[in-house]
């Protein structure tokens, strides 16, 4: 039997924009200044101006969530400090 609360759930956003939380930097991003981190439920996180900052971890600010049929993404920018 399908549960509608567990896919209404699966569907919200783990964060919300402006939101801040604690991510490490793992790996370079597509982009020239992004950096990527993972959430604890394999949720990629891409973090502007963080490329220079792998294997830092840093406080990041949440700009947008993506929904994709591979997943859920997170877009952060990182607090300076």
């Amino acid at each position: 039997m399908i549960n509608l609360n567990e896919i209404s759930n699966s569907l919200r956003p783990v964060f919300l924009p402006d939101e801040i939380f604690r991510l490490k930097v793992i790996k370079a991003g597509e982009g020239p200044e992004q950096g990527v981190g993972y959430l604890d439920d394999g949720t990629m996180v891409v973090i502007e101006g963080a490329r220079n900052r792998i294997g830092d971890e840093l406080d990041v600010r949440v700009t947008s969530t993506l929904q994709t049929n591979a997943g859920k993404m997170i877009f952060t920018k990182f607090e300076t400090e």
